[in-house]
């Protein structure tokens, strides 16, 4: 009997893994903060701490949820670390929530819920990929991106694109900083900008040949 449990236990902790693993690796495509492992050690150590509870108040008396219930807090200070404020924006709060759900479904699968704990995965995935394809799609949802633009000297372009960027296109800039070079002039600013309003403002600077360099300045 001893040994139909452990193979259990074992088959618990391999299903936790693969859920978990299913969510890091659409954020590890994402370059997300928490990827792979993060979401595979959380599913995991919230699958044992729930096996752990249950089983030592059988072993030994007590609450069968005693340890468990720690889970729900002490998950907090993860996800509290992936959460950043920068520049009046705030960014993580997705990353922050995934982790939060999978420890409830590692928790599921302790306590001999798969299939509730399978249904809620592919609800998260839904989630995370459709409609976050969905919310970039139709501009819904920003992202913080660095744009470094490089113009000829005695350029008089300067004065056009700060009108497309902050007229035509709507983008708000959080700082703009224009620097003569020996090569010609160069213009940096940062901004939160939709798919849409980046893929439109690339294309102005293409039609006008000014090279432009863009990064993400989120992870």
């Amino acid at each position: 009997m001893l040994h139909d449990l452990s193979l259990y236990i074992v088959g618990r902790l391999l299903l936790a893994a693969f859920l978990g693993g299913l969510v890091g690796l659409e954020r590890s495509l994402r370059h997300k903060p928490a990827g792979l492992r993060t979401m595979m050690l959380i599913a995991v150590g919230s699958t044992l701490y729930t096996i752990i509870s249950y089983e030592a108040a059988g072993s030994f008396g007590g609450d069968h949820t005693r340890i468990a219930a720690q889970i729900i807090p002490g998950i907090g200070f993860i996800g509290a670390g992936v959460v950043i404020r920068d520049a009046g924006s705030v960014t993580g709060i997705t990353s922050a929530a995934t982790i939060f759900i999978m420890a409830s479904v590692g928790m599921a699968v302790g306590a001999g819920l798969p299939i509730t704990a399978v249904f809620t995965t592919l609800l998260l995935l839904t989630a995370l990929e459709i409609l976050g394809n969905f919310e970039d799609r139709f501009g819904l949802r920003t992202r913080g991106m660095s744009f470094l633009l490089m113009m000829p000297a005695e350029t008089s372009l300067i004065e056009q694109i700060h009108k497309i960027v902050l007229q035509d296109i709507g983008i708000r800039v959080q700082r703009w900083k224009t620097q003569a070079t020996p090569n010609g002039t160069t213009v940096e600013f940062d901004t939160e900008v939709s798919v849409r309003q980046e893929r439109d403002l690339l294309a102005r600077l293409e039609a006008l040949r000014v090279p432009c360099e863009a990064r993400s300045t989120k992870a």
